[in-house]
C-alpha cells in the first residue's frame, strides 16, 4: 500500500494547528499558533476571543504546514479535523475549514475525536507502540483511564467525578497567584518546594476505587490558604505547589498501577497536557520500573494541543474506511469511542 498523507487541522481550544502526517506515525510538519499571551490577560481561555483568533490564523497555519512538508493539497489523501470535544465556536472554525478544503480539493473528510488524538500522539513518539495498552489521559478537561483495545477502539475504565486534573492545576495556580496557564507554572514552582510540607488529601471514590476526584483537594488547598491568611501566617507558595502536585501525582500513579495490575496489562501510556508534568513523569517511571511495566508518553510538544496527533488518529480511521459527510458538525461534549 502506498503512503497515506493526511492534512490534519486542530482548533478545539486556544491553539490553531495544522500538520501533514504520513501513515499515522511520520510527521512532515506540525504548525501551532498559540493564543496563550492573549488569554493570559483574562486568567483563562475566553471562548469568543479564541474563535475569532482561529478565524484569523487558520489559513496561514495550514499554508505553513503544507509549505514545511513541501506538499500541496493535491498530494493529500484525506483532510482530518477535530470535531469534538472542545469549545463549540473554536471547533466550528476548524470543521468549516476542513469541509471547505475537502470539498474544493475533492478529498475524503475524516472527523477525529480530540482525546483519541492525544492517545495517538504516543504512536508518533513511539513508532514501536501497538495496542493493546492502558492509557492515562490527563488534561484540562479530562482525567480518564482507558484501555486502548485496538486502533480507534477504547474502553473507559475510570474517570473523574468532578474536576479534571488540569483544571485543578489551573485553579490552584490562580489561588496562589501564579496566573494562567497553571500547569507548567505549578510544576516549575513545585521544584523549589517540599512535597511533604502540607498533608493534602488523596481522595478515594468509595463505589468506584479507580475513579478520580480532585474537587476536595482543590478545596483543601483553598482552605489552607484562607486559614493561613486569617491567622496572618506566612505562606510558602513553593511548598503549597509541591504538596498539591504530589497529591495529584500520587492519585494518578496509584490508580494507573492498580488498574494495570487488575487487568494484567504491562504496557502503560500517558496522554494530554498534564502528561508533560515532570513530577507525574518521574512518579510514573518509578512505579512502572518497580512493577516491570513499559511506559510510553509523548514529547512535551505532542502533549499540548497539536494537529500531528489528529493526523495520526485519522490515519487509523482512514484505513478502516471511515469517511465523514458534509453534515459533519462540531460536538463539544463528544464522548470517547463515540462516532
Amino acid at each position: 500500500m502506498s503512503e497515506v498523507k493526511i492534512l490534519a487541522i486542530e482548533s478545539s481550544c486556544d491553539e490553531t494547528a495544522a500538520a501533514v502526517v504520513v501513515d499515522g506515525r511520520k510527521v512532515l510538519s506540525n504548525v501551532i499558533s498559540s493564543q496563550i499571551d492573549i488569554h493570559k490577560l483574562y486568567g483563562g481561555v475566553v471562548p469568543e476571543i479564541a474563535s475569532r483568533k482561529h478565524v484569523e490564523n487558520i489559513n496561514g497555519v495550514i499554508e505553513e504546514a503544507l509549505s514545511q512538508a513541501e506538499m500541496t493539497l493535491s498530494d493529500m489523501d484525506a483532510i482530518a479535523v477535530t470535531y469534538g470535544p472542545g469549545l463549540v465556536g473554536a471547533l466550528l472554525v476548524g470543521v468549516a475549514e476542513a469541509k471547505a478544503i475537502a470539498f474544493a480539493a475533492k478529498k475524503p473528510l475524516i472527523g477525529v475525536h480530540h482525546i483519541e488524538g492525544h492517545v495517538s500522539a504516543n504512536y508518533i513518539a513511539h513508532p514501536e507502540l501497538e495496542p493493546p495498552f492502558l492509557c492515562l489521559i490527563v488534561s484540562g478537561g479530562h482525567t480518564h483511564l482507558v484501555v486502548v483495545k485496538d486502533y480507534g477502539e477504547y474502553e473507559i475504565i475510570a474517570r473523574t467525578r468532578d474536576d479534571a486534573a488540569g483544571e485543578a492545576f489551573d485553579k490552584v495556580a490562580r489561588a496562589i497567584g501564579l496566573g494562567y496557564p497553571g500547569g507548567p507554572k505549578v510544576d516549575k514552582l513545585a521544584k523549589e518546594g517540599n512535597p511533604k510540607a502540607i498533608a493534602f488529601p488523596r481522595a478515594v471514590v468509595e463505589d468506584a476505587p479507580l475513579d478520580f476526584s480532585f474537587s476536595g483537594l482543590k478545596s483543601s488547598v483553598l482552605n489552607y490558604l484562607n486559614g493561613a491568611q486569617m491567622k496572618g501566617e506566612q505562606i510558602n507558595r513553593a511548598d503549597v505547589a509541591a504538596s498539591f502536585q504530589q497529591s495529584v501525582v500520587d492519585v494518578l500513579v496509584g490508580h494507573t498501577m492498580q488498574a494495570a495490575k487488575e487487568l494484567g496489562i504491562t504496557k502503560v501510556a500517558m496522554a494530554g497536557g498534564v502528561a508533560s508534568n515532570s513530577a507525574l513523569r518521574a512518579g510514573m517511571e518509578a512505579a512502572c520500573e518497580k512493577e516491570g511495566f513499559s511506559l510510553y508518553y509523548p514529547t512535551p510538544i505532542l502533549c499540548t494541543d497539536n494537529a500531528a496527533m489528529i493526523g495520526s488518529a485519522a490515519y487509523y480511521e482512514y484505513i478502516k474506511g471511515v469517511r465523514d459527510g458534509w453534515d459533519l458538525n462540531a460536538v463539544p461534549n463528544l464522548k470517547i469511542g463515540q462516532r
